[in-house]
């Protein structure tokens, strides 16, 4: 799926990278890893240096301790990338990645060149605007953030249907997920300890993400240009103005709907090649893309 790709561990992280050029860092969301991006990355690996990553807790990446907040996460990124050679890098993230993104853009502003989020708003907005459609809509948001050992216990009863409901509640084509990369998904929630980290980020998401939020808006914008893309069939289309909605946390933002469900670059990927490559070459022409600094030698 990742032809060309060389796998690494680094840094706590693991993941891959491939392609030649400017830096750009993918990340993905839950239930997945960064073989979510395995449509993606090879074709934009014609034009980058591609490094497909997975979040703390998840895939092949550590699962960490203390602090499982968005910022705590982006950190880790931010090293993954110095190690690997690159200062400045653009990064674009999925559901859970996008909010690791967004931050990493907001307490690294030197690093991060060009951000594009796919399918979210800010976790504060979301939980600022909560209604029952969200209640029930976002009922994930919840349920991973009730006291342990709460959810950790029902998941490892039955994680087949936890992971296989959300693929299949989310999208609009469940069947562009090949069988060895759903059962992918599934493995890593029979792991308690992965299971674990991924509650305590989501308990995080609703103290600690909301907290660092609230201290950033109105006084720290994303200083970098800023590509918005959601599903126009689902939640994010329906319950907010998403343009509007990151113009009061960056200056510079683009972006729109793009068919299909949640799994955009898995639903839809030659919609997100074109809008990301679009979004990378601009912000690349006007000095404010991708860094071009030279990687290290990758320790596999």
């Amino acid at each position: 799926m990742f032809e060309g790709f060389r796998e690494f561990d680094v840094a706590g992280v693991h993941g891959r990278v491939g392609g030649s050029g400017p830096p750009v860092l993918l990340l993905h969301g839950i239930p997945q890893t960064h073989l979510m991006w395995h449509r993606v990355a090879p074709a934009l690996a014609e034009r980058y240096t591609v490094v497909a990553a997975d979040l703390r807790g998840y895939g092949g990446s550590g699962v960490g301790a203390g602090d499982h907040s968005m910022r705590s996460l982006a950190a880790d990124q931010v090293r993954l990338m110095t190690e690997l050679g690159y200062r400045e890098f653009a990064v674009a993230g999925h559901d859970r990645g996008a909010r690791c993104a967004y931050r990493m853009a907001l307490d690294h502003p030197d690093v991060v060149s060009a951000l594009a989020v796919l399918d979210v708003v800010p976790t504060a907005e979301a939980f600022r605007r909560a209604d029952r459609e969200f209640s029930l809509g976002y009922w994930v948001w919840s349920f991973l953030a009730a006291p342990a050992p709460v959810p950790e216990r029902l998941i490892a009863a039955d994680p087949d249907t936890l992971v296989n409901h959300m693929l299949e509640a989310w999208s609009e084509r469940p069947d562009v997920f090949p069988p060895e990369v759903r059962s992918h998904y599934v493995e890593q929630f029979r792991d308690p300890a992965r299971v674990h980290a991924i509650c305590e980020q989501y308990r995080a998401a609703a103290t600690l993400d909301v907290a660092h939020d609230e201290a950033d808006r109105g006084r720290h914008r994303m200083r970098c240009p800023v590509l918005a893309l959601w599903s126009e069939a689902g939640a994010v289309h329906a319950w907010y103005e998403p343009l509007e909605v990151w113009r009061e946390w960056a200056d510079d933002v683009r972006g729109g709907p793009l068919p299909g469900g949640h799994f955009l670059p898995e639903e839809c990927p030659a919609e997100v090649l074109t809008e990301l490559t679009r979004f990378l070459d601009e912000s690349d022409r006007r000095g404010a893309g991708p860094g071009t600094s030279s990687p290290k030698a990758i320790r596999e």
